[in-house]
């Protein structure tokens, strides 16, 4: 690759910083030309890049090498307003992110009455991007409705129903199992950023939400996650929401949470490398 700078940090360094791999490691993995800068590959080892603006992958998932940006995923009560300060004194979000001693933003917003995911980071540009309407990060929701849910309701959802604000269609959903008390579970997938719009999708369609929970956000699953537990993301959703949030979710949509340097590459990369991290190491929790 040419254009590179002739001063800054050696690639391998920064990626070993970065936690990818040991420093021997990561020389291994630019040898065999599983790194890229800015879209180019790079082999040679002595290469050396500016970590403040280049963009740096290892088998197609974006690195941060700017080890200050912290990232992390809130179960979001029912009840907490998605804000750092409520002028109405309701529960907001700084009672989960005061321990961590530093300021951190919400990407986008949970209403009061929904709970689930929620990612917080003091990366103030990639908060700004992934809330922006137009950028659309798919979700999937989990409500309990009102009524028995039939599969004609489903297929509305699928086909698209019109609201006042415009016409919306789910990108995925379907029926769960478990639903009780006259009423039915249903999970809703879509990438709209629209207000409320889970709510008013499924009371159009004649079933009111009682409960609503966000369980993912792009590759980022809530899990085991319990509610009102905050946890930092892990190396491999941390690469995968980058990668996300750098190509749109159109060019990433085979993005799932993989490690860096798996050598799997972006598309349904697990654990971590044998060859790029053999001692397993991960980035330390708060």
């Amino acid at each position: 690759m040419t254009g590179l700078p002739e001063t800054g940090v050696r690639l391998q360094k920064a990626l070993a910083h970065a936690g990818v791999a040991s420093r021997r490691a990561c020389e291994s993995l630019i040898a065999g030309g599983r790194v890229t800068v800015n879209g180019e590959e790079v082999w040679e080892l002595g290469s050396r890049i500016d970590p403040a603006t280049d963009i740096v992958r290892v088998d197609g998932v974006v690195v941060q090498l700017d080890t200050a940006k912290r990232y992390f995923v809130l179960n979001k009560p029912r009840g907490v307003v998605s804000t750092m300060s409520d002028e109405q004194g309701r529960r907001d979000l700084r009672e989960f992110v005061e321990p961590l001693g530093e300021r951190v933003y919400n990407v986008g917003r949970l209403d009061t009455d929904t709970s689930g995911l929620l990612v917080l980071t003091n990366d103030g540009e990639l908060a700004h991007r992934l809330a922006h309407p137009s950028f659309g990060v798919q979700k999937i929701y989990i409500a309990k409705v009102r009524g028995r849910v039939t599969p004609a309701v489903i297929q509305r959802l699928k086909d698209g129903v019109d609201l006042d604000d415009g016409p919306i269609r789910a990108d995925a959903a379907k029926l769960l199992p478990g639903g009780s008390d006259g009423g039915s579970l249903v999970e809703v997938t879509l990438h709209s950023g629209r207000n409320r719009i889970v709510r008013r999708m499924l009371a159009e369609v004649g079933h009111p939400v009682r409960e609503l929970v966000r369980r993912s956000f792009g590759p980022l699953h809530l899990g085991t996650l319990r509610l009102g537990e905050l946890r930092e993301l892990s190396a491999a959703e941390l690469g995968a929401l980058l990668s996300v949030a750098e190509d749109g979710t159109e060019a990433a949509a085979g993005i799932t949470a993989g490690r860096p340097g798996d050598g799997k590459g972006a598309k349904g990369m697990r654990g971590v490398a044998a060859q790029g991290n053999p001692h397993g190491r991960r980035r330390s929790e708060p």
